[in-house]
């Protein structure tokens, strides 16, 4: 899933001087039984670094209340089952110190002897499969997004065509040829765009930076300081609010680097149209039937988004190092099939049958993207995993979008009046229990959004046994995957399609508390709206509550 470009308001706080206010502060993690506090979250630059798994009424953060359930309804019980959950994603480093010893093997395979052992199509698949792989043991890195690839298609075909000659059986495609045109030039507009207000918070940047140096006689001053100036010229207080802005979000020279590197690589992968890695694979693309191809390397170039996510589901717990996932007990497959671009359909579908044909009970899917030229394979493949009961749990998506109005792809519907009952949409939220608790990117939906969790500062796994907040859907989602597999693990007598209820039926609602609506636009312009409003659950998804209904279900 893509992560979206950091949208810099910056010349609205300098020429209209808003100023947050905000203090350098660090809560530090409650431990499940001690509350803290009251906790100033207008003082508060971040959150506790395992602040997803707090409870509120402990700690006043709307975690998931896991570290509650651990310490007092899971204390005296042993799980039941091992679950495990694929993570399709864009690779995931099973050589990981929390994660090495949670991987899903496959036992039926002999390790590297260059043999398909158990016959199920994929040669030493020990840990999972890779679908963007090819037979030489190359991988595909960067691909472009959809939108490209039927622009590409579509302009070899009407790109030069005589207008007057276009027959009545093509004047359909050619009118969305032209409505594809149109999406492709909005966006690589935006990315202008955005490559513009980056250089110029960059700019001034550096321009605040050395008045400041000037001001207090080096560069070792604190937010407090800055905060606490009195200007007495427009220079300085221009020095003031730049560096205030960029304090408070985190901003350095690294984060400005990392976006214009990412602009770069989406001009010159994802919206190039002459770009096209696919002879790496070496299948017939053309034929969507086909299954068994790609290599058995489950990190590929970059696995840091998937080892990411993996870590939130299943990190080893209690081992001392790093960070607990949600879920214990719990088997992580992988499954490569998203590149630095957007995933192909074919192998999204191809992915999601690996997963049931060999022994997944959940499946998480952070990725999603605006276009899916053969949405019918997916949808048989969703429909696949629904008829043999394993859940599948999705990201949301990125786009600050209502996904009501403009899917995000894949989606459980098989068609206007069907879909898949084992699936669950997952927006993100915030630390923040006030107008900014909905992730500003974060896509909703009254209807097709079922639950939202934690997705933001989400502290989890990276490659070569490193360690990173993230924020995006793409987080939260694997929070939910990782509560239905502990539901499922201590409570293994309960059905899927219960164990979907009882996350949704769980939730806590908010009735009454209005957020700001995500947009993609100015967020001082952001509409506000009551929270149960942006999903069909109406809730935050709580483990506590969860395995409070698990046990009187399963009684």
């Amino acid at each position: 899933m893509k992560v979206p470009i950091l949208c810099f308001c910056l010349s609205i706080a300098i020429f209209y001087g808003c100023s947050t206010s905000q203090q350098v502060a660090q809560q530090p993690t409650p431990t499940p039984d001690q509350p803290v506090d009251s906790v100033d979250f207008n003082a508060l630059q971040k959150p506790p670094q395992a602040w997803h798994h707090l409870d509120e009424q402990q700690t006043q953060f709307r975690g998931i209340s896991s570290q509650r359930a651990y310490a007092n309804l899971l204390k005296d019980k042993s799980p039941q089952k091992e679950i495990i959950v694929a993570v399709i994603d864009g690779g995931v480093d099973s050589d990981h110190e929390d994660l090495k010893e949670v991987m899903w093997v496959n036992e039926d395979e002999v390790p590297d002897n260059n043999k398909d052992d158990d016959q199920n199509g994929y040669t030493d698949d020990l840990h999972g499969w890779n679908f963007i792989g090819g037979p030489d043991g190359k991988s595909v890195d960067d691909d472009t997004f959809e939108l490209t690839r039927i622009y590409r298609e579509l302009s070899a075909k009407f790109g030069n065509v005589d207008t007057t000659q276009i027959s009545g059986s093509e004047a359909e495609e050619y009118a969305y040829y032209q409505e594809i045109k149109s999406d492709y030039t909005e966006e690589i507009e935006k990315l202008v765009s955005q490559y513009s207000n980056i250089q110029s918070l960059e700019q001034s940047m550096n321009e605040a930076q050395q008045v400041l140096q000037q001001h207090f006689g080096d560069t070792t001053y604190t937010h407090d300081q800055v905060q606490s100036l009195q200007p007495t010229n427009r220079q300085l207080a221009f020095a003031q609010n730049v560096m205030s802005y960029v304090m408070e979000n985190d901003i350095d020279s690294t984060l400005i680097a990392d976006q214009k590197k990412q602009i770069y690589e989406f001009a010159k992968y994802g919206y190039n149209p002459d770009f096209n890695p696919r002879h790496i694979v070496g299948d017939n693309y053309e034929d969507k039937t086909e299954r068994y191809y790609g290599n058995n390397d489950v990190a590929g170039p970059d696995a840091s988004h998937g080892t990411h996510v993996a870590g939130i589901i299943a990190a080893e717990r209690n081992n001392g190092i790093g960070m607990d996932g949600v879920s214990t007990n719990t088997r992580i497959m992988a499954i490569r099939a998203v590149p630095n671009g957007d995933e192909r359909d074919k192998d999204v579908a191809n992915a999601i049958r690996y997963a049931v044909d060999n022994g997944a009970n959940i499946i998480n899917m952070s990725f999603g993207k605006g276009y899916s030229p053969h949405q019918d394979i997916v949808n048989e493949a969703i429909k696949y995993a629904d008829d043999h009961g394993v859940l599948m749990v999705h990201g949301a998506g990125n786009e600050a979008s209502n996904t009501d109005s403009i899917p995000s792809y894949p989606t459980d519907q098989f068609s206007s009046d069907s879909s898949a009952e084992l699936w669950l949409s997952v927006g993100a939220t915030s630390w923040k229990p006030n107008e900014e608790f909905i992730a500003n990117f974060s896509n909703y939906g009254n209807q097709t959004v079922d639950i939202f969790a934690p997705g933001v500062a989400i502290y989890s796994t990276m490659p070569d046994d490193k360690y990173k907040r993230q924020d995006g859907t793409s987080m939260a989602s694997p929070v939910v995957a990782g509560v239905a597999a502990l539901i499922m693990t201590y409570y293994p007598k309960l059905t899927p399609q219960q164990v979907r209820q009882i996350i949704i039926d769980s939730t806590v609602k908010y009735s009454n508390q209005m957020v700001d609506l995500p947009t993609s636009g100015n967020p001082d312009q952001a509409k506000q709206i009551l929270f149960p409003e942006l999903s069909a659950s109406d809730g935050l998804i709580n483990v506590y509550r969860a395995l409070q209904s698990a046990e009187k279900m399963s009684q």
